[in-house]
């Protein structure tokens, strides 16, 4: 098993994390554990953590419906109720078990909630493993704003056990994945060298690659939790790819986190390159490979309207002014804070 030490918390990775669990709730003693998951987590990943856990046995169940549309202020209220309801307390423990929607929500109810209850989060997908789990970051969406609402509070740990993952789709692997390709462009170039050799889900989504997508991650987050500056490189990808998501979201069109993000990425490398950050070979190299994996998106008139709205409201925003994190070359970063959205419209509309 890999612990890996964050600022006020321990990330376990690996089959022993359910050990690592029992331990961590005899230790701390807790009053009344909570656990917050959504249909399909109840259904595939609830019964063997009950399992290995027996302990959680007696814990309170709030299920949710599942999707990124289900992550809003609405939601929170039947958390906070149920919570009300059964008499949680401060001494209570929020365990978030599920994918990133069921641990950014969970983690923004947990540290709201009577000014802050301690939480846990055992992710189930990819996407949470590598992202949405670690770091801090909670939140839901507010109209139609992605991640509009929340707040920097990081988990008492995370447990992390890959075994979760057989249970899901190709299509979910690749949803994680994206994030994966992310780190590895601006922290790491022989990390990028390692992953462009990578095609097969195994070979996506193993624990080893796991462990390092997280190093990788929470050696960011440990030196800028509240996102002052070197902490915005990990947002490469997510202007245009959030944007994008909450258009989908609005016109009701299927598109997974990971693979807006992949967009982004290849629209925000192109971007460095005209900003003369990339060669021309290392722009080439980056968008084949994410093309090899990600449909493409086809952006009507109509989305491409929807994006330029939502981008206004980017949390990097400084001003007038739109804030992105651009690879320089591969492997590191530089924030671009001087863009006008009518330069960034020209872009996208050519």
């Amino acid at each position: 098993m890999a612990i890996i030490k964050s600022n006020s918390s321990s990330i376990y990775i690996g089959e022993k994390s359910f050990q690592a669990l029992q331990r961590f709730l005899t230790k701390h003693q807790y009053s009344q554990y909570y656990i917050i998951c959504d249909e399909h987590t109840f259904d595939h990943c609830l019964p063997s953590l009950l399992f290995h856990v027996p302990e959680l046995n007696e814990a309170e169940i709030i299920e949710l419906e599942s999707g990124e549309d289900k992550k809003n202020l609405e939601t929170c209220l039947q958390v906070w109720g149920a919570l009300t309801d059964t008499g949680a307390d401060k001494k209570s423990l929020i365990i978030n078990l599920g994918g990133g929607v069921i641990t950014d929500l969970g983690g923004f109810v947990a540290s709201t909630f009577k000014r802050g209850l301690d939480f846990i989060n055992i992710p189930t997908t990819l996407l949470s493993m590598v992202d949405a789990s670690v770091g801090g970051k909670t939140g839901v969406d507010f109209e139609g704003i992605k991640n509009h609402i929340g707040t920097t509070c990081e988990p008492k740990a995370v447990f992390i056990n890959p075994e979760f993952l057989e249970s899901l789709s190709e299509r979910q692997i690749k949803n994680g994945y994206a994030e994966i390709i992310k780190i590895a462009l601006i922290a790491d170039s022989a990390f990028w060298k390692t992953i462009k050799k990578l095609h097969t889900r195994q070979q996506m989504s193993s624990e080893e690659l796991i462990v390092q997508a997280i190093h990788l991650k929470n050696g960011i987050v440990k030196k800028d939790l509240y996102e002052n500056n070197l902490r915005k490189s990990l947002n490469f990808g997510h202007n245009i790819g959030h944007a994008l998501e909450s258009a989908c979201l609005q016109v009701n069109k299927d598109l997974l986190h990971g693979e807006a993000v992949a967009f982004g990425m290849m629209m925000e490398t192109r971007l460095a390159y005209q900003k003369k950050r990339l060669t021309k070979k290392e722009c080439e190299s980056i968008c084949t490979y994410i093309a090899s994996k990600y449909p493409p998106v086809k952006l009507t008139k109509e989305m491409k309207a929807l994006l330029l709205s939502f981008l206004k409201h980017d949390k990097k925003n400084e001003g007038h002014t739109l804030c992105f994190a651009l690879p320089k070359g591969i492997g590191t970063y530089e924030l671009c804070c001087d863009l006008s959205l009518d330069e960034v419209a020209n872009f996208i509309n050519a």
